[in-house]
């Protein structure tokens, strides 16, 4: 247990596990000014806020993720997500373009695209 406390991202991806959500996001926001420039952290956090559907808190993260590493698609997958909770549709639309643009092959992505596109 000693060693999950020197990585404290898996320590929060343990609690997300666990189905702490609480802890995690408690422990994560502890962190944060420490990690703030941490990719796979503002990932993970952001990902805490939108399991317990926290949409508004969770989009800040997902956007410094997304500023961290512009071709994670993961994150703008996540990111789209996230702005469809919100009801931007807009946005949402701009971040499946975006993961079309670096994976053409990603049908997903392209049939909600197409979906968006035709509301």
């Amino acid at each position: 247990m000693v060693g999950l406390f020197k990585h404290p991202k898996r320590h929060i991806k343990k609690l997300l596990r666990d189905g702490e959500y609480d802890e995690a996001i408690s422990y994560g926001l502890n962190l944060e000014s420490e990690y703030s420039d941490d990719h796979d952290f503002m990932f993970i956090l952001g990902s805490a806020f939108f399991i317990v559907d926290d949409a508004k808190r969770a989009l800040p993260y997902f956007e410094k993720a997304f500023e961290l590493d512009n071709d994670d698609v993961e994150t703008l997958t996540l990111k789209t997500n996230v702005h469809l909770a919100l009801e931007q549709k807009d946005k949402a639309i701009d971040c499946c373009r975006r993961v079309v643009k670096l994976e053409p092959k990603n049908t997903e992505a392209q049939e909600l695209l197409e979906q968006l596109e035709n509301l």
